[in-house]
């Protein structure tokens, strides 16, 4: 004989597991909500074709369900961690956050890939500038303290910037997401944060994956990366080509860590967890190091379409000296005064605390310098003037003949 109780209770445990409100499940049966809330008081039973239905939402078995449990010794995908009835639930849900006015995107969610319009009639040789990217131990640091959609914004501004400073415009992006288990509003979080900074960015988000690997990463991890694809016409190109002996070096201001550095930082943290609440101004350290990653597309869109820029450096793992090199000559010599760096406070608390050596915040940290830019000295003041509008800006450095392509003088003036 059925226990209509028991079978009630075994609906209700297996809805909650997926996420689903009783609603949602209502709405993807196609059936009423008060018929959903009697099955799960026990008061009735679904009819023969909607218990088939039921259990194939459910991702249980029709026997499972009459007898109020599953079935012990039989192995299945969702028993190993992966529901593929959840998680095309939460596939569904993001066709709205994908949305895009974007006429080159030809489809949406669904689709074995992404389909993207590469028709450009007004460009002579467009050229496709393609970079992936990820957060970094940010990301973990944003999963412990609630900034899961504030990291989105790290991505895609790190990603948009990296072919940005080659001149190119940004165009589309697919994220990869990769769990133990995806929860709907976590997933639900990244892809929202992701579509809109990719919209603040002048670009869409397209597609991408969502991996569950439950016996691979711990409960609670995610790992996040995504790829671009821009375009820039080939004369366009912002290679280092261009750098010549006389040319100004500016930097342009960060607003914090940005993406790099972070394992440093966990470290420090551990052994030290009161710096998160140190107080630098009107924030805490911990509000100060998770602040999103500078967008400067934004600024480089107005610049380019100005002035013929030599060459741009987004100052990133590495630091000044290590990025920089990637965009001078081999007969060159970027020389820069880091005497004349600003360092925010959050880069002094990180020095102080952690006893770190000068030599090392250089190459850790981008220390205030989010972006370099090369031009010819005789722009140098028009161009300043105009960043300003966007971001704090100033000369750094020069370019010279010589051969080490990046040298440095002083120290930064902590």
């Amino acid at each position: 004989m059925l226990d209509n109780s028991k079978i009630g209770k075994f609906i209700t445990e297996k809805r909650r597991s997926l996420g689903f409100t009783q609603e949602q499940l209502a709405n993807r049966l196609n059936v009423s909500f008060q018929a959903v809330s009697k099955w799960e008081n026990g008061n009735s039973l679904p009819n023969v074709e909607m218990l088939y239905e039921l259990a194939g939402t459910l991702g249980v078995t029709t026997d499972e369900i009459l007898n109020g449990k599953e079935a012990e010794g039989t192995l299945s995908y969702r028993k190993a961690g992966v529901d593929i009835t959840y998680t095309d639930s939460i596939k569904t849900e993001m066709q709205n956050l994908l949305i895009t006015k974007d006429k080159r995107v030809l489809n949406g969610v669904g689709p074995f890939a992404s389909l993207y319009d590469i028709d450009f009639p007004n460009m002579k040789a467009p050229v496709l500038v393609l970079k992936t990217e990820e957060p970094g131990s940010k990301q973990k640091l944003a999963m412990e303290y609630g900034y899961t959609e504030s990291i989105c914004y790290d991505l895609i501004n790190h990603l948009v910037n990296d072919i940005a400073v080659m001149g190119a415009r940004p165009m589309a992006v697919q994220d990869s997401i990769t769990c133990s288990f995806a929860e709907k509003d976590t997933i639900h979080t990244f892809i929202k944060g992701m579509a809109e900074a990719c919209r603040q960015n002048e670009c869409s988000l397209v597609g991408g994956e969502t991996s569950i690997q439950p016996q691979v990463l711990e409960k609670g991890t995610y790992v996040l990366s995504a790829n671009i694809a821009g375009i820039v016409e080939l004369d366009q190109v912002i290679d280092g080509k261009a750098v010549q002996d006389g040319d100004a070096i500016l930097a342009v201001a960060s607003n914090g860590l940005h993406t790099n550095g972070y394992s440093l930082v966990r470290m420090l943290i551990d052994q030290a967890p009161q710096i998160k609440n140190e107080r630098l101004g009107r924030e805490t350290f911990l509000q100060k190091i998770m602040k999103p990653h500078t967008a400067y597309y934004p600024l480089i869109k107005e610049l380019t379409g100005t002035y013929k820029l030599h060459g741009m450096a987004h100052i990133t793992g590495g630091g000044i000296e290590g990025n920089l090199c990637r965009i001078i000559p081999e007969d060159l010599c970027a020389v820069i005064d880091f005497s004349l760096v600003k360092p925010l406070d959050v880069f002094r608390t990180i020095k102080e605390w952690g006893n770190i050596s000068d030599k090392e915040m250089r190459t850790t940290f981008n220390c205030g310098v989010g972006l370099l830019i090369v031009v010819n000295s005789k722009q140098k003041e028009n161009i300043i003037k105009d960043i300003k509008r966007f971001h704090d800006c100033y000369e750094i450095g020069t370019v010279e003949k010589g051969n080490h392509r990046v040298a440095g003088k002083n120290q930064i003036p902590w």
